[in-house]
């Protein structure tokens, strides 16, 4: 996969959403506890807000302005007032460092 290598497995904390900017789409990168690696789209579909500086609990991010609680796996909303889905984006490791191309998304 042709894409951006955004930062380091290891440079992720976990449970914690960083933002990165690639190709012009914000995305929201977060390490779980297994150490499973998703990125979804970094702007809340409820309100022009970042989701990386929301929550994340077990498998969602949560929108740090209205709640909204965004799963990590399929970029759907689990709570209101969002309805709108969020984009999740293909993520690759290679040698060691987490590489995402915006073009390839696997939902939305």
């Amino acid at each position: 996969m042709a894409g951006t290598r955004v930062c380091g497995v290891d440079d992720l904390a976990v449970n914690e959403a960083q933002r990165f900017v690639v190709d012009g789409v914000p995305i929201a990168v977060v390490k779980d506890a297994a150490g499973e690696i998703f990125a979804i789209g970094d702007t809340c579909t409820h309100g022009d807000i970042s989701l990386s500086e929301g929550f994340v609990e077990d498998d969602t991010l949560e929108c740090w302005a209205h709640g909204s609680k965004f799963s990590l796996a399929t970029g759907k909303p689990l709570t209101l007032p969002a309805y709108e889905p969020v984009p999740v984006f293909k993520v690759e490791i290679t040698d060691g460092g987490v590489v995402i191309d915006p073009a390839v998304k696997l939902a939305v």
